[in-house]
């Protein structure tokens, strides 16, 4: 979607109610009426295009809006390093025992911030002056982190300050100052698990 936004297509959100009637509605008409190899969450459908899975999706993008690193080798690294931290912010939401492993994420976390900043190095973003679709990758998930444990983010000054420069990007900005904001109303996770991720709805000065 920040992908989505930043060059200005249009398209429409199928966002599915985190609620008894939109699940219902979700598994018992639409899941397996849209005509997907893989009926899931999220998808996208383009034309003729239509897919699920959220890294084929952001690929599929990446290629079309010409969002791809040239540094192939390296982009795959970066994904792979942002795909694989989110899977660790699942695993220890829905464990049900969330209290218990998250000093191991936020340790892991930390390793990882200062590992991020040297791979980022002078930037402004991932791979030079381009925006990638890995920096909407990377910016998502490092938000994510920064609600389960915002003092991990004290003194990251580089990671900050790129969080930053994505945050402010064409397109990105005026979504995140909108009344239209998701990120004011939906969490992280499922309602229902150990860690949600609500978004912290205090106004601040």
């Amino acid at each position: 979607r920040l992908l989505l936004r930043y060059k200005g297509v249009e398209w429409t959100d199928a966002t599915i109610p985190v609620t008894e009637e939109g699940a219902g509605k979700w598994f018992s008409e639409t899941k397996m009426s849209l005509g997907l190899d893989f009926p899931n969450l999220p998808y996208l459908i383009d034309g003729d295009v239509k897919l699920t899975e959220s890294i084929a999706i952001i690929r599929y993008l990446g290629r079309k809006y010409d969002m791809m690193p040239e540094d192939v080798v390296r982009g795959d690294l970066a994904e792979q390093l942002v795909n694989g931290m989110r899977t660790y912010i699942t695993k220890i939401a829905y464990s049900g025992e969330f209290e218990k492993a998250k000093p191991w994420f936020i340790n892991t976390l930390g390793v990882r911030l200062k590992e991020f900043t040297a791979f980022l190095g002078e930037g402004p973003f991932l791979f030079g002056e381009k925006v990638t679709y890995i920096d909407f990758m990377a910016f998502e998930f490092w938000e994510q982190c920064r609600a389960l444990s915002p003092e991990s983010f004290d003194g990251m000054d580089v990671v900050n300050e790129y969080q930053e420069r994505v945050a402010s990007l064409p397109g990105i900005k005026e979504w995140m100052d909108s009344e239209d904001c998701t990120r004011r109303t939906y969490s992280i996770n499922a309602p229902h698990c150990s860690w949600p991720g609500f978004p912290n709805t205090e106004k601040t000065e």
